[in-house]
């Protein structure tokens, strides 16, 4: 048979019933409510149950995203992003190999974009992949910006890590009616949804929702002090010319919040100075985030990785990584890199103890200077804290990797996201970021380790902590 659309089987969710496609083998159901659409006096609340429907709900194609801003051109020539908008974004999809069939590994999927950006219908993000080698995989929807981060007077903090939460929830409710098993889910994330991930295995409120953790190019540090946050909310409200209030934000349209999310975005990245912003937003931010979790005694009860330090998800084995230049996808490919001089070097790496020394050993390597500060950035936000959240942790608990693979697009060689096609296995989706020839190799051992882990927890390495083993993939 020919790659057509057979209709799936019905499945009784907790909203209605839906049917979905049957397409080479494997069974999918898109575009799923999760929660009610954030809209009208929903948009910066906490998220509802999803509104129930009548009948039996088509869930052949993807649902909308969450409203975004698109990629800057040289990102997008690596990376675009797919923005489709409408009210029931707080969505999610399913890929079963067989919805019949029972106690199936389950992964769940949690996309990055600097929690401004993407959505889960990128086609690289696709589960069909997992599907294949028998594990249930889910790819979910989350509000971004201002709509999921911005600390706005009358509103909860962490709306996204609500909803989350809530996409979570629903798949301890509802996952074994497509063959999973509600009590063997990992959640696996990339880049803002690998700090979302530190941030659900932080957070009392997710606690039991999941059984194990994959943190792709993350760090356990992105979380601001809420007056930090609220000092963004200020200059935001300040630009629309409105009262940083709930209510006032409210009345806003989305074209607004977005322009205004996006100029201030633009300001803490040319000027990031912390009197103006808040040293949390600075430091954490490093420029390229501006809205992102907070600390608010509910959701978050403290930063991620000290959090996770004192015990928190201490039961809930953790594999996680970096790739080897992930700075260079940033830097390079925007022509930062090369814009970058000795002297501006000196004052960026200056700030940190040594890093003046760090600077010259580099560059006296043969290193432009551009490359030293992709490296020590890399370092800084990405391999230390990651090691350093593996130390932290009991013995046998935690798996670190490093992804090695050299894109020749743009020079990112092993850049920011350049990992994410060979852990799902579909290079072919992704040869603007990865090249024409990837190495299939490498698709194959990712993969193949992804999938172990989410079914056995065995990964055939030792863990961190009790080796100081370190996974590459090359």
């Amino acid at each position: 048979m020919t790659r057509a659309d057979v209709e799936a089987p019905a499945v009784i969710t907790s909203g209605g019933r839906v049917s979905g496609l049957l397409v080479d083998g494997i069974f999918s159901y898109l575009g799923i409510p999760y929660a009610a659409p954030p809209v009208g006096e929903s948009a910066f609340a906490a998220p509802a149950p999803p509104i129930v429907w009548e009948g039996v709900r088509p869930a052949n194609g993807y649902g909308p995203t969450a409203p975004q801003v698109g990629y800057p051109a040289p990102v997008a020539a690596l990376l675009d992003n797919v923005i489709v908008l409408g009210d029931d974004y707080l969505n999610l999809n399913v890929w079963t190999p067989d919805p019949s069939a029972g106690g199936l590994p389950v992964m769940v999927w949690i996309h990055g974009g600097a929690f401004t950006r993407g959505s889960n219908r990128i086609e690289m993000y696709a589960g069909d992949t997992f599907a294949r080698d028998g594990v249930v995989c889910v790819g979910i929807n989350y509000r971004l910006g201002t709509a999921g981060f911005a600390s706005i007077e009358g509103a909860p903090d962490n709306r996204g890590l609500l909803d989350q939460i809530a996409a979570l929830a629903w798949v301890r409710d509802n996952i074994a009616a497509f063959g999973g098993d509600p009590d063997n889910v990992t959640v696996f994330g990339e880049s803002a949804g690998a700090m979302s991930v530190a941030s659900l295995m932080a957070s009392p409120l997710a606690a039991g929702l999941f059984r194990r953790a994959i943190m792709q190019s993350g760090n356990g540090s992105a979380a601001a002090d809420p007056a930090d946050a609220r000092k963004v909310t200020a200059r935001m409200a300040q630009i629309l010319e409105v009262d940083a209030t709930v209510e006032a934000f409210g009345r806003l349209s989305l074209e607004e919040i977005l322009r205004a999310q996006s100029t201030v975005a633009l300001e803490l990245m040319l000027d990031p100075d912390p009197e103006v912003w808040g040293p949390t937003i600075v430091d954490v931010g490093m420029g390229i985030m501006s809205q992102f979790p907070v600390v608010d005694g509910e959701v978050l009860t403290a930063i991620p990785h000290e959090a996770i330090a004192a015990g928190a998800g201490a039961d809930i084995p953790l594999l996680a990584g970096w790739n080897a230049d992930e700075f260079r996808f940033f830097m390079v490919a925007t022509g930062g890199a090369q814009a970058v001089t000795e002297e501006a070097a000196a004052a960026i790496l200056g700030r940190r103890p040594g890093g003046l020394d760090y600077l010259r050993s580099r560059l006296d390597a043969g290193l432009s200077a551009g490359d030293v500060v992709s490296e020590a950035l890399t370092a800084r936000a990405f391999s230390s804290p990651t090691t350093a959240i593996a130390e932290s942790r009991p013995a046998g608990a935690t798996y670190l990797y490093e992804f090695g693979y050299r894109s020749p697009q743009a020079d990112i060689q092993a850049g920011h996201a350049v990992e994410i096609p060979f852990v799902f296995d579909h290079l072919a989706a992704a040869h603007a970021l990865i090249g024409p020839e990837p190495d299939q190799r490498i698709a194959d051992e990712m993969h193949h380790a992804w999938v172990r882990f989410a079914t056995t927890g065995d990964l055939g390495w030792s863990a961190h902590r009790d080796t100081g083993d370190v996974r590459r993939f090359v």
